[in-house]
């Protein structure tokens, strides 16, 4: 694997047939823009793109996603929650795609507030999750990930592959000159996401529910839309720390003293 977080795409699975890419990473030093990273997922010849991120990332997506796909035969999107970093994008893509849009279904409300007024090619995700079955047979299923940090959100997990996208959940703040493309040593990784994740995680109660069903899963990699891919011994060590993290309403008497 390319160890590279800006080269514009790392195969992290492909057995022929099935493919799960990271997109690469933003351009360093853009003070006061949130790094994202995106998606791509490539089965029997046909797309499925992961959080393709806000309107000033789209050339970058499509020349990254293009390196693997003809951009036409992207046939579904996937956004993990209506943050604008995830999906101020999404009339773009609407545009030069025929792709499905598969987003919570609370956030359809919002969807024309991005310019979007035929919601016809809209999916709603329930609350509870759904799968998808793709040309190969492989599944996609769509984890409940709400409140963590949004009421209404989900991961993404591909069996086949055993990546679990999991949108902010595992994310890192990394300062300039420190990004890492994988977390080897989760221990080293931790000053990075810890802040982050107490202030934007609602509650352990949360934070533990969600971590139990990933480790039911059992994925061999995290992929977060911020920071970097865990793998390995990080998988089960990010897990285990995120189950019992105190965050969010937990934290409350420490926040109102800021």
């Amino acid at each position: 694997m390319i160890e590279d977080r800006d080269s514009g795409g790392v195969v992290l699975f492909d057995d022929g047939d099935h493919r799960f890419i990271w997109l690469g990473a933003d351009a360093r030093g853009k003070k006061g823009v949130v790094q994202t990273m995106q998606y791509l997922i490539i089965d029997k010849g046909r797309g499925v793109l992961l959080d393709p991120g806000g309107v000033h990332l789209f050339p970058r997506v499509v020349a990254a996603a293009s390196r693997y796909i003809s951009i036409d035969r992207i046939d579904a999107i996937f956004f993990s929650h209506q943050d604008p970093d995830v999906s101020s994008g999404i009339a773009l893509w609407l545009g030069v795609t025929a792709a499905k849009i598969y987003i919570a279904e609370l956030w359809i409300r919002f969807i024309p507030h991005f310019g979007i007024v035929d919601q016809g090619r809209i999916v709603p995700i329930e609350g509870s999750g759904k799968s998808i079955r793709l040309g190969s047979g492989a599944e996609l299923t769509f984890v409940p990930t709400h409140y963590m940090h949004s009421p209404a959100a989900f991961s993404l997990f591909d069996a086949r592959a055993g990546v679990l996208f999991s949108g902010d959940v595992g994310g890192a703040v990394f300062p300039d000159g420190e990004e890492t493309a994988y977390v080897d040593d989760f221990k080293a990784h931790l000053k990075y996401i810890e802040g982050f994740h107490k202030r934007l995680v609602a509650s352990n109660s949360v934070a533990k529910r969600w971590a139990e069903n990933a480790r039911r899963l059992g994925p061999k990699m995290i992929a977060p839309q911020h920071g970097a891919v865990y793998r390995g011994d990080s998988v089960g060590a990010f897990l285990d720390w995120l189950s019992a993290l105190r965050c969010g309403v937990d934290e409350l008497d420490a926040l109102y003293r800021m």
